[in-house]
């Protein structure tokens, strides 16, 4: 049997069987050859401040990451935009199993896409990159934290509490809840945050029975795309502070990129864009671009940005 880890929220659990299954289906063994232990995160008791307030990434994930090294789980199932760049000492990540469509879902009665609200009118997010998007697009409109539960965010709309919010598109078609999106945010307009819509499953590193188990797994387009991403947040010091987006395509042997870095308030954005063909190495290649796209910007905008942070910029 393998012992998957999860956060308890429905969304979480959704995508920890989900990996089952397919742990499952590929060994042809019943469903009954893993179970799966809940774990409630800092990030998930957090609910009252910004996520940068209280540490940024890794919130979502430390008490997955000690449950594996005590070894009361074999594996911990995340959303890939939660896991930090560098994962703790004696944890890897054992495949990229799946990836939904990596975009953001407009959720508004009023409209179909951000550019539809009226002037004032208030956005809640608890996302940094979604805030700095809104503003850099709608300077007019107001930007409120928003936080909790998927089913929690669509209830504040519905009361209206808020005039509009995003959610993964990938979290709603996991819980059946599509048809709530007013509209689909159009990435070359507003790029999703790196990772976005994918799973990614960690293990501890001297464990290499459970990590043979877990690598057939491992969908190729997918790894390579988020790696890239993952690449491009490393090269500028990505956290919870930071407003940075990305998102890379894998079709065949070409590899697309866009991301860019924005200032809190929406004033400044950098962008870049390529597209390559991968060699011998696609995952090294997709590495060596998003560093390489993540380092022009940081040159470009480092004193700026260093402006808005201090210390705490890169």
């Amino acid at each position: 049997m393998i012992r998957l880890g999860s956060r308890g929220s429905p969304l979480a659990l959704a995508q920890t069987h989900m990996v089952g299954a397919m742990i499952a289906e590929h060994s042809g063994k019943p469903s009954e050859a893993f179970s799966v232990s809940t774990f409630m995160t800092s990030g998930d008791r957090i609910q009252d401040r910004l996520l940068q307030e209280a540490g940024g990434k890794g919130l979502f994930t430390k008490e997955l990451d000690e449950a594996l090294l005590n070894g009361e789980i074999d594996a911990a199932v995340h959303s890939m935009k939660d896991l930090p760049t560098t994962l703790p000492d004696g944890i890897v990540l054992a495949c990229v199993p799946a990836r939904e469509a990596p975009f953001d879902a407009f959720i508004s009665p009023h409209g179909k896409s951000v550019m539809d609200l009226k002037p004032g009118a208030t956005v809640g997010t608890a996302s940094l990159r979604r805030q700095a998007q809104t503003l850099h697009l709608r300077p007019d409109l107001k930007v409120a934290m928003l936080r909790g539960r998927v089913e929690t965010r669509l209830e504040k709309i519905e009361s209206g509490a808020f005039d509009a919010t995003y959610l993964a598109l990938a979290g709603l078609t996991r819980l059946g809840l599509e048809a709530h999106a007013a509209g689909i945010v159009d990435a070359e307009e507003m790029p999703p945050a790196p990772g976005q819509g994918a799973l990614a499953v960690t293990v501890r590193a001297d464990d290499p029975e459970i990590l043979a188990q877990l690598q057939p797994l491992d969908a190729a387009e997918f790894a390579i795309a988020t790696t890239a991403e993952r690449a491009f947040l490393e090269a500028l010091d990505g956290s919870c502070r930071t407003p940075i987006a990305a998102l890379a395509v894998v079709e065949g042997e070409n590899l697309s990129f866009r991301g860019e870095v924005l200032t809190p308030d929406g004033r400044h954005r950098w962008r870049r864009s390529a597209a390559i063909t991968l060699g011998a190495d696609p995952a090294a290649d997709a590495r060596a671009l998003g560093l390489k796209l993540g380092a022009e910007i940081r040159e470009e905008a480092g004193s700026l940005y260093q402006a808005h942070f201090g210390e705490k910029g890169w």
